[in-house]
C-alpha cells in the first residue's frame, strides 16, 4: 500500500517515479488478490469441524454417563452437543443412521435386543461377541468399564435378615421347603414386584422361575412401573423385587441384593461406543474414552446414582465432580 504523501511541490521526475512504483505495487496487489481468490473456493469446500454428538438414554445412570462424556471431551478441546433422554431403541437407531457419534451402551442390551443372541455368555465373551457383531454396522466398542448394571432380585433388609438368605438359590429352596405358601414375614404368598417389560419378556420372568424353581403363582407377581418396584420394597410391601444393581435406590432404601448364583442374568457392562467414521476422524477419542472407562465401576456408579436420585443433586454437577476427583478435567 502507498504511504500518505506530505507536500505537493514535487519535480516531474519524482512524480513519474512515484507513478511507476504505484503501478508495480498495483500489479503485485492484483497477483496476490488473484492467489487469494483462487484459493477461496478450496477453503470453502473444506467442511467446518462438526461437533461430536453425544447421546444418552432416559434414566439416571445414562444421564450421568452422557453428561460426563460431554464435559470431559469439551475439557479436552472438542466441541460437543448432548442429546440425552432417549429410549434404548431410538438411541441405537440414531447411532446406526449417523445422527449420534458417541454413546454408552450395555453389552447385554446389544447382545440380546439388537443382535438377537440367545446363547449364554459371560462378561468377556459378551463383550467380544458384541464388539465383533457391531463392527459390521460401523460401531466400535471401546474398552469396557467394570460397571455391570444387570438385573438383580432384592429384598427389604428386615425380610432378608429374617429369612437368613443371601443367594437366589437359598431363597428359592426356603420358599419350596415351607410348603405352606407363606413368605418370610409369615404372610400368605410370596409377593414379587417386577416391571411390566420383564414380566412379558421371553427371557424374563418365566425362565427365571424355571431356572431357580421359584414357587411363584400368578397372583404372587405384581407388575409395577420400575420406580414403584423400589417404593414397594422400601415400604416392605413385597418380599422380592426386580431391581438394577447400580441403582442408587438400592443403597438409599437399604435393600439387600441376592446373589444370582446360577448366573441367570446376562452381564450388562457399560461401554463407550463410537461410530467408526468418527473414530477415523478423531482417533484420539479411543485413548480419551478408554481412560474414562477405566475409572468407572459399580461402586462409583451407584454412588453417583444415589447422589442424583436420593440426594437430589443436579446430574451435571455430580458428573463434573466425578471427573474433577479423578483428574480428568
Amino acid at each position: 500500500m502507498a504511504s500518505n504523501r506530505s507536500g505537493e511541490s514535487r519535480s516531474a521526475e519524482r512524480r513519474s517515479g512515484e507513478g511507476r512504483l504505484f503501478w508495480v505495487f498495483a500489479a503485485l496487489g492484483a497477483v496476490v488478490a488473484g492467489i487469494l481468490l483462487s484459493s477461496a473456493p478450496a477453503r470453502a469446500q473444506q467442511p467446518a469441524a462438526e461437533p461430536l454428538r453425544v447421546g444418552g438414554k432416559n434414566f439416571t445412570e445414562q444421564l450421568l454417563l452422557s453428561s460426563m462424556t460431554s464435559q470431559y471431551l469439551r475439557a479436552k478441546g472438542m466441541e460437543t452437543t448432548l442429546t440425552a433422554g432417549l429410549g434404548s431403541t431410538l438411541m441405537r437407531q440414531a447411532m446406526e443412521s449417523g445422527q449420534l457419534d458417541v454413546v454408552w451402551d450395555y453389552t447385554g442390551t446389544a447382545l440380546i435386543v439388537f443382535n438377537k443372541v440367545e446363547e449364554k455368555l459371560d462378561g468377556p465373551q459378551s463383550y467380544a461377541r458384541v464388539k465383533q457383531l457391531d463392527a459390521a454396522r460401523g460401531l466400535v466398542w471401546l474398552d469396557a468399564s467394570t460397571i455391570n448394571n444387570t438385573y438383580a432380585l432384592a429384598m427389604p433388609r428386615p425380610r432378608a435378615e429374617a429369612a437368613g438368605v443371601t443367594t437366589l438359590s437359598a431363597l428359592a429352596g426356603k420358599m419350596r421347603a415351607t410348603g405352606d405358601g407363606k413368605d418370610s414375614k409369615g404372610d400368605k404368598g410370596h409377593p414379587f414386584a417386577v416391571d411390566m417389560e420383564f414380566a412379558a419378556r421371553p427371557d424374563g420372568l418365566e425362565p427365571l422361575k424355571t431356572a431357580y424353581q421359584l414357587p411363584l403363582s400368578r397372583k404372587d407377581v405384581i407388575q409395577l412401573d420400575p420406580g414403584l418396584v423400589y417404593t414397594a420394597l422400601k415400604n416392605n410391601q413385597v418380599e422380592l423385587g426386580l431391581v438394577y444393581t447400580t441403582d442408587g435406590r438400592v443403597k438409599g432404601f437399604d435393600l439387600v441384593l441376592l446373589e444370582d448364583d446360577l448366573h441367570f442374568f446376562p452381564p450388562y457392562n457399560a461401554v463407550p461406543v463410537v461410530r467408526k467414521a468418527v473414530l477415523d476422524q478423531h482417533p484420539e477419542l479411543a485413548t480419551l474414552l478408554n481412560a474414562l472407562s477405566a475409572t468407572l465401576d459399580n461402586a462409583a456408579m451407584t454412588k453417583m446414582n444415589y447422589q442424583v436420585d436420593i440426594g437430589q443433586q443436579p446430574v451435571d454437577k455430580v458428573a463434573g465432580d466425578f471427573l474433577r476427583s479423578h483428574g480428568l478435567i
